[in-house]
Parts: C-alpha cells; structure tokens; sequence
C-alpha cells in the first residue's frame, strides 16, 4: 500500500468537540465519556485554549467507573469529590496544527503513550484525532 505523503490531519480530525473546563468536576467528565462513547476530552479554560486532556483511562486509575454500565445514569461520585479534574488530567499536551500530515501524526502516536492529540490552530482548539480515526483512515485507503 502506498499513501499520499501529503495529507493534512485536518481531513480525518474530529471537530464536533466534547470539552471540559477545568472547572468542570469528573462526575461530568464521566457522564460525557458514557453519553458520546468517546475516550478522550480535551480540557479547555478560556474559550478554547486547551490546557490539558482527560482520557477515560485516567478517570478510570482513580475510580470504579465501569463501560459495562454504559445507560447507568446513576454515578458514584465520593472518589469524584477526592479530586479536581486539573489533578488527573495529562497537562503539557502535544498538539499538531491541521496541517500537520497524517504520516506525522501516526508516527507521533505510534512513538508516544498516549492515542488522542489536539488539533491547535493559532492557539485554539479546533479539532482532536485518535487512533481510531487513522485506523479508519487506513481502511478507506484498502
């Protein structure tokens, strides 16, 4: 298989964003990671300056939250009270621009821990791409 080299990020990002602030309390952060099936929330203070990125991994460490009760509305939220979202977010995230190539962006994730990266431009949030999305890019090229 032989792909285009070229490709910006910005034709595989997602852009209906989910988003916290870093006011927002884990209790939330769970009820959107339950309600749009997702992974990762990008932490935005200021409109959309991104500031950090919770993933349901991270909020998973700290809890008993559980994917099998996905249509639970019901959350235990004690442990949630222990702690302020800034404490378990990622913080000193990586960001690409949406020109950032596809090639760069899978060899960035491939090479670091983590599975989401921001899409920033001129310092705002304008998109976020998984792996998921390069894995579904990849099988559209098959």
């Amino acid at each position: 298989m032989n792909l285009p080299a070229n490709i910006p990020v910005s034709t595989i990002m997602s852009t209906q964003l989910v988003v916290l602030n870093t006011t927002d309390g884990l209790e939330k952060a769970e009820r959107l990671f339950k309600k749009h099936r997702i992974r990762h929330i990008p932490v935005i203070e200021r409109n959309k300056k991104i500031v950090g990125m919770l993933s349901l991994t991270d909020l998973l460490r700290i809890s008993f939250a559980d994917g099998a009760y996905e249509d639970e509305e019901d959350i235990e939220t004690v442990i949630y009270d222990m702690f302020t979202l800034p404490q378990v977010m990622a913080k000193n995230v990586k960001s690409v621009s949406p020109k950032t190539t596809i090639r760069e962006v899978a060899e960035l994730l491939a090479k670091e821990e983590f599975h989401a990266l921001p899409v920033v431009q001129d310092g705002d949030l304008v998109g976020i791409v998984t792996t998921t999305d390069l894995i579904r890019y990849l099988l559209s090229q098959y």
